[in-house]
């Protein structure tokens, strides 16, 4: 984490669940990574299915004998003198049989409704048929070679392949389909040499952020001995006389740390590890013991001289330090850093260097983000310079040196990319380059390089990649490779952007896509994902399975832009965070209200979905607005606000959530937090058809939160009138979705539309 861009949109993008081939921006280049029953219960039980007496296709109606969960109400937790009953406390322990056997019967209860879906089959099948296009990254150059990554289809993971010039025969490089058998082992972060010769990768197992950092030569292929371990959240940096590697690394703690643990991540050290030599040899350069929850980015300048040095303590703002690296040169102890910002209030990015004067992308006293320039002989703030100030209303999302001295830059405009080119001295713009609706979902490019490539994907692109050379003027973009899915026409579908007024009045656009001509009766199902947090933009991408939903159940998807994102800077992050929070779900609730209005769709049809930070978007308002709603898929939620920054990673969202260890934030946690706020169904106002899907694995979001969510969830609805199902899917040898295996995430997308299919009685048009 060279910055607190980079760790918040490493969080974010694994927060949010994808399908991806690894595509990287320049950040992400820079640092790859930038949350009681028993078994005789179970044995006993009978599922009671009914089919309902309407119109074709029908609901499945069953009665469910949910877990019963034991509650244990002696737990109680004083919070600024409020006492809050804490039940479901003992499900906080993984490793405990209890724990293990709630999790069995949840599935147990899960997986016939799922498996009673007459069109299961139909919908794996056809999922599996789209999934299986090639999908590739953008090329990239380390040394005198190029480098790709490749999925043909239906690869569990994404495959590096190497060809020595553009137009050269590929060969497979690395491909971590050979490390296990099921796919569960992932590419998590990598970095070349400067001269492209040794290759540091991470490797994940079941999901965990937990990584192994293993280093290969890339002319044999053949990896050195060492393995570095205790590595998680980690910038990954080498010397530009490419003999080391800057690391971030956790102490050795007692336990498991196989991402199934829920302990505290803390004391993070920046390391230096010298290549071809053992692990317990390496050296700490950069520590900050008496801040034991910061993590430490670093990153070499371009010149090689200086390593950028950038805590970050939560998911926004960073501190600055620099280190002069030629008065080390052995690199044998800790670093002298001199310190250029002192407080956490703002973000700081490098982007490159001339000499000691560097290029920062920044928010501080700009909202939309600009380029500034800091002299590190002369670092102090009165001394820094503009050098692209900031844009009225568009985002300065990042920025990359390119052909010595250029700057292709990435803009945000209502939630679509804009991509241009500025000469670096003058920070003046050269052209902009010609993109349509959508987003540029990677890129590479380097400084010294006279080319780059750049992916654009939207709604109805599987994505295009370009490719521009500077050696030949004017610089026109040209294809240099489009993807195209078999079965998928994007002239019978429509993408369109409307603005909508939520409940302050604010204007909050929304992408709608559906069939071309779809009839706004209100007989259209519709699926409305959202995310509404630590400022990331949720902007146009491709999905196969929002096209399953359009292409055989008629559906409509809705992409709501809610504050709390990034897609009109820090303005609109902070009109959705800490005290502001419920205007995340306001916005969300009418957004829904809309498409009612509009015709769209009815509150019986409205299936709403969110990972991570959309998990507790969606539980909120189910609870809120139980009544607008006809299903909810609720994926690796936050679902418990005043315990979440007491478990690994947790601490960091104290910047977006704010904390039950202040009284204040305490009292808005506890308006909204999901598992406080759970109510006893009526038979007037049920609480839609719910599907609570969490992974062993998930160090992110540990599962804890979801497990006592439902265990309350279905505590609440026993003896009601409560007839909509409220189920839990708990995987195994998984995580929070980043490296999931193409196998699991079919699986897993094919028992959500299963459960949209038969909880709102969809019928699947072949």
């Amino acid at each position: 984490m060279s910055n607190c861009m980079a760790v918040r949109r490493f969080f974010a993008n694994h927060c949010r669940i994808t399908t991806k081939i690894p595509v990287y921006t320049p950040k992400q280049q820079k640092i790859l990574i930038r949350a009681h029953s028993t078994t005789n219960f179970v044995t006993s039980q009978r599922i009671l299915c009914a089919r309902a007496s309407t119109s074709t296709p029908e609901k499945t109606i069953m009665a469910f004998p949910y877990p019963e969960a034991r509650r244990d109400d002696s737990v109680i937790d004083d919070y600024h003198g409020t006492k809050i009953a804490d039940p479901y406390r003992w499900l906080e322990d993984p490793d405990s049989n209890e724990t293990k056997e709630f999790i069995d019967a949840e599935n147990r209860i899960t997986r016939p409704y799922l498996d009673a879906c007459p069109v299961k089959g139909n919908i794996n099948q056809r999922l599996t048929e789209l999934w299986n296009y090639p999908k590739y990254s953008c090329p990239f150059r380390r040394g005198n070679r190029y480098f790709f990554f490749k999925n043909t289809g239906l690869q569990n993971q994404n495959v590096l392949y190497v060809q020595d010039s553009l137009d050269g025969e590929p060969r497979v490089f690395l491909d971590p389909n050979t490390l296990s058998e099921d796919g569960t082992i992932a590419l998590s972060g990598s970095r070349f040499t400067e001269d492209g010769n040794t290759f540091a990768y991470g490797l994940s197992a079941s999901g965990s952020d937990w990584i192994t950092i293993h280093l290969k030569d890339v002319a044999t292929g053949e990896d050195y001995p060492e393995v570095l371990e205790k590595v998680k959240f980690a910038s990954m940096s080498w010397t530009k006389d490419n003999k080391g590697l800057f690391y971030s690394r956790y102490p050795d703690q007692a336990g498991k740390t196989d991402g199934s643990e829920t302990e505290v991540n803390r004391d993070q050290k920046l390391c230096y590890h010298r290549l071809n030599t053992p692990q317990a040899d390496d050296v700490i350069v950069v520590e900050f013991p008496e801040e034991p929850l910061w993590r430490i980015g670093a990153e070499v300048t371009d010149c090689g001289k200086y390593l950028i040095v950038s805590p970050v303590k939560d998911c926004r703002d960073n501190l600055l330090f620099y280190a002069d690296l030629t008065k080390q040169p052995e690199l044998n102890g800790k670093l002298h850093l001199t310190q250029i910002v002192h407080k956490f209030e703002a973000d700081y990015e490098y982007i490159t260097n001339e000499g000691s004067v560097c290029i920062f992308r920044t928010n501080k006293n700009a909202p939309n983000y600009r380029l500034i320039k800091i002299d590190l002989h002369n670092p102090t703030e009165n001394n820094w310079e503009t050098l692209i100030p900031e844009h009225p209303s568009d985002v300065l999302d990042w920025a990359s040196a390119v052909d010595n001295d250029k700057l292709v830059i990435h803009y945000v405009r209502d939630v679509k990319s804009v991509l241009q080119l500025h000469d670096m001295k003058s920070g003046k713009l050269l052209q902009t380059f010609p993109l349509d609706v959508g987003s540029v979902v990677g890129f590479s490019g380097k400084k010294e390089q006279s080319e780059i490539f750049y992916h654009f994907m939207s709604f109805l692109s599987p994505g295009v990649i370009y490719h521009v050379n500077f050696t030949n003027q004017p610089y026109v973009p040209t294809v240099f490779r489009e993807v195209k899915v078999k079965g998928f026409d994007a002239s019978q579908y429509e993408a369109k952007q409307i603005f909508y007024t939520s409940k302050d009045g604010t204007k909050v656009p929304m992408f709608i896509v559906s069939k071309k001509g779809l009839q706004q009766d209100g007989s259209n199902p519709a699926l409305i994902y959202g995310y509404g947090g630590f400022n990331i933009n949720i902007q146009p991408s491709f999905s196969v399975t929002r096209l399953v939903f359009m292409q055989h159940f008629n559906g409509v998807v809705a992409i709501p832009n809610i504050r709390g994102g990034g897609e009109y800077g820090e303005r609109w992050h902070n009109a959705g965070r800490l005290l502001n929070k419920q205007n995340v779900f306001d916005d969300f609730q009418a957004a829904a209200e809309y498409l009612i209005k509009e015709k769209y769709t009815r509150p019986s049809l409205i299936t709403i979905q969110g990972g991570s930070n959309g998990g507790l978007l969606v539980a909120a308002c189910i609870n809120q607005r139980p009544d607008l709603y006809g299903a909810a898929i609720v994926q690796v939620g936050v679902l418990d606000m005043l315990r979440f920054q007491k478990f690994t990673i947790g601490h960091a969202w104290v910047s977006d959530y704010g904390s039950s260890d202040n009284k204040t934030q305490f009292e808005y946690l506890l308006r909204y937090s999901p598992l406080h706020n759970i109510q006893t169904p009526t038979r007037d106002i049920q609480y839609p058809a719910t599907l609570v899907l969490t992974a062993d694995h998930d160090d992110r979001v540990v599962p804890l939160h979801s497990l006592k969510f439902i265990a309350a969830l279905q505590h609440a609805a026993r003896h009601t009138p409560q007839e909509h199902p409220l189920l839990a899917r708990v995987d195994t040898k998984a995580g929070h979705g980043g490296g999931k295996p193409t196998a699991k995430i079919i699986d897993e997308h094919t028992d959500i539309l299963c459960f949209m299919s038969q909880a709102l009685g969809l019928e699947f048009i072949k």
